[in-house]
């Protein structure tokens, strides 16, 4: 079978609730019909749903086809100065374990938090003390990936190499990339092309092994960025911030890659979500 690269929304559009849904256990069916085959729940702002009705949401996306993760408070943070809120992100983690393999989630996704005052070498080492903390209370074969994500802010950890050093710690810790930040924090025209998308996959393949750069967990939204890095995120509409979909099309279909691609556009992320796959399958026609 080949592999294909796999797209669908972060959370649920304005759409999904346009269309007459109101709760997330028909987002599965939803995502369906349209065309989609990824869904990432969103708990950011933290768990507040059951492990019965998560079952329900996993029930309805193994029915469907459709490829689960699951997005960890916002307020973890490994990289705190703070013993106390280490040890309670660790806890939060866990927790988002047990809703992830509610879910049928195969991925987590995790901030690691900002440096406010330290160098990044401070905020590196308590990052790396509290996963350790972590992935010693977990067992070695744990099938859910643990999702260290790029980030948006120049003053986070979160650059594509301090995610690379921290995956390094463990085989049980994965990259995910999104582009929009990365474009973000670096102030815009970071993706010009389809090379330089490629030199991201390429310095995953190297640093942790082909199988993590070919099945890349990644994020995609425009975002309007300032002098610190990222602000806001905006849609496909817009026309002033990137980055630009088309050339990571070209790289991934070029490469044979299969990466999950989730869309966080504000309010259009299933739609987006589409014009990305439309964009990703004339790549691969174009190639034929």
């Amino acid at each position: 079978m080949t592999k294909t690269a796999l797209f669908g929304p972060g959370g649920n559009s304005e759409s999904f609730y346009a269309s007459g849904h109101k709760a997330t256990k028909e987002a599965p069916a939803w995502l369906a019909s349209i065309g989609l085959g990824a869904y990432e729940y969103q708990a950011g702002n933290g768990l507040t749903a059951g492990i019965a009705t998560l079952h329900l949401i996993g029930e309805e996306a193994k029915k469907h086809s459709i490829a689960m993760s699951l997005h960890t408070p916002y307020f973890i943070s490994l990289a705190s100065p703070e013993e106390e809120k280490r040890v309670k992100s660790v806890d939060y983690i866990r927790r988002s374990l047990d809703a992830a393999e509610a879910l049928g989630a195969d991925t987590i996704v995790i901030h690691c938090g900002g440096v406010a005052k330290m160098s990044r070498d401070e905020g590196m080492l308590h990052s790396k003390e509290t996963l350790s903390l972590l992935l010693s209370e977990l067992p070695a074969d744990l099938t859910i990936r643990l999702g260290l994500e790029t980030m948006g802010k120049i003053n986070q950890l979160g650059t594509v190499e301090e995610v690379v050093e921290l995956c390094r710690l463990d085989p049980r810790l994965y990259p995910v990339v999104d582009w929009g930040h990365l474009n973000a924090r670096n102030l815009g025209g970071y993706f010009p092309d389809s090379d330089s998308y490629r030199r991201v996959f390429d310095t995953i393949g190297s640093a942790l092994g082909n199988g993590y750069a070919e099945t890349l967990h990644c994020h995609f939204s425009k975002i309007e960025f300032g002098k610190s890095g990222e602000k806001k995120h905006l849609t496909f509409v817009d026309t002033e911030f990137g980055p630009d979909f088309t050339p990571l099309a070209e790289a991934i279909a070029k490469d044979g890659l299969a990466p999950r691609i989730i869309c966080e556009s504000a309010g259009t992320m299933a739609e987006d979500a589409l014009a990305m796959q439309e964009l990703y399958r004339a790549a691969q026609n174009a190639l034929a």
